[in-house]
């Protein structure tokens, strides 16, 4: 998870709220210190901090509105200052004309060219035709790097290996840049904001016209953030800020802060280091994950980016039908894989993100899926789609061709036959109510994975 400390404290915080017999003054008190001091192991200013926890104080000495209990009412504080706190609304880039241009600055080291990669891939997963730019002519092999990334994602890459300078990179491609929907361009960064840096920047843009100047900017600088994000926005009139590492650092609670109280609001956070971990920044989405309440709408949203409209209905008719064979399993593990990591997918689903399972266990799973992916590519096309052929001899085949143990082997099947009789216990059942009387109001054991 990322910044899991500062969302497991703030986990634990909820927890003691909706435990509480009754909601006094001194649960309130114990509340605001303990957002408090999440918030600060956060590296998260403390003028910042203050500001905040006063808000929730103040407000919990409201009546709670209709409907809602004294403990709702109080989460739902909670939820709403943190929200408003990180930017309270996202902000979209348009892409509303031909081509967007978007550019991308920050210092040395700041991940820029990665940055330009993975927003590359986003783009052209939502079907943009999309070119990366290569202007950083500072720092060695920043060209290699670029292309290379491009040529992984599939988009154009457009550079001069020996040009130094980054107006005359650009003006050399301008004429055919009407050919693509959205262009990313990668500047030079250096290992502090000078003079040289802005005059370099503002030179490039006047002659880009870029439509976004995205601020790329790394989470583990923790508060020193917004001074960074401060000068840039003052010196380049960036747009936006992309925020990198989110992952891998505890200070990332004031990096997003910081920026989200600058002119610029936070547009993109890197969450991982493979080239689609990256997200559209949406605060109330953001908030509720660390709070453990879920993100519905991304993880439809990832969904639909890992699966066409076509082969959703193709499963559903399976589904219906009760007809669903190992084909179908391996189809819907692929999907799984696509759509990201055990652990971020769990984050998104209401309720799962409350539970505290380690991440070994994760991991473990995981692994379990990835062998059995190995299996089911030992195995014919006929016991594919007719598994119930599959006997003894050819377990023993299928664990030697594959590399996997048998015993893992019988376990897939084990698994396979216990989602194909739910599914037909379900087939045809439209009522909820029938269908968890059938199973006597759970679900059959060792369903899911």
């Amino acid at each position: 998870m990322v910044l899991s400390q500062l969302s497991e404290s703030l986990k634990s915080t909820l927890s003691k709220i909706t435990k509480a017999l009754f909601v006094d003054e001194k649960l309130i008190n114990e509340l605001v210190k303990e957002i408090q001091r999440a918030l600060l192991q956060s590296d998260t200013n403390v003028q910042l901090v203050l500001t905040l926890t006063n808000k929730i104080k103040q407000r919990a000495k409201e009546e709670p509105k209709a409907g809602l209990t004294k403990r709702e009412q109080l989460i739902t504080i909670v939820y709403e200052e943190l929200t408003n706190f990180l930017g309270q609304e996202q902000h979209d880039i348009k892409i509303s004309k031909k081509p967007t241009q978007i550019m991308l600055v920050g210092l040395f080291g700041s991940g820029k060219t990665t940055q330009a990669g993975k927003l590359a891939k986003f783009y052209k997963k939502r079907g943009y035709k999309v070119a990366v730019m290569q202007t950083d002519t500072w720092r060695p092999a920043a060209y290699e790097q670029l292309q290379q990334l491009a040529k992984g994602v599939g988009v154009e890459f457009l550079g001069i290996k020996k040009e130094k300078d980054p107006v005359i990179i650009y003006q050399s491609f301008e004429k055919r840049l009407n050919d693509y929907d959205i262009v990313i361009l990668d500047t030079a960064g250096r290992d502090a904001l000078s003079e040289e840096l802005i005059a370099e920047l503002n030179q490039l843009n006047a002659a880009v016209k870029a439509d976004e100047r995205l601020l790329v900017i790394s989470a583990d600088l923790g508060q020193a953030a917004q001074k960074q994000a401060q000068a840039f926005h003052d010196a380049c009139n960036v747009s936006g800020v992309m925020v990198t590492k989110l992952e891998g650092t505890a200070k990332g609670g004031g990096a997003l802060s910081a920026c989200a109280v600058t002119k610029a609001p936070i547009v993109f956070i890197g969450i991982g280091e493979k080239i689609e971990d990256l997200e559209p920044f949406h605060p109330q989405r953001f908030v509720s994950r660390l709070l453990g309440l879920g993100d519905l709408e991304s993880l439809l949203e990832k969904a639909r980016e890992a699966v066409t409209e076509e082969q959703a209905k193709d499963v559903e008719q399976k589904f219906l039908k009760g007809d669903f064979n190992l084909l179908d399993l391996y189809t819907q593990m692929s999907t799984l894989q696509k759509m990201g990591s055990f652990s971020k997918l769990l984050e998104m689903v209401p309720g799962m993100g409350q539970l505290k399972l380690p991440k070994e266990l994760l991991e473990v799973q995981e692994g379990k899926l990835e062998k059995w992916k190995h299996a089911m590519n030992s195995m014919t096309k006929e016991e594919l789609e007719n598994p119930d052929l599959i006997s003894a001899e050819r377990v023993d085949r299928i664990a030697a061709g594959s590399g996997v143990g048998v015993a893992e082997v019988r376990e897939m099947l084990k698994q396979y036959r216990q989602s194909q009789k739910m599914m037909k216990m379900m087939k045809g059942e439209q009522d909820l109510s029938k269908l968890m009387k059938k199973m006597g109001g759970k679900l059959p054991k060792g369903l899911g994975i």
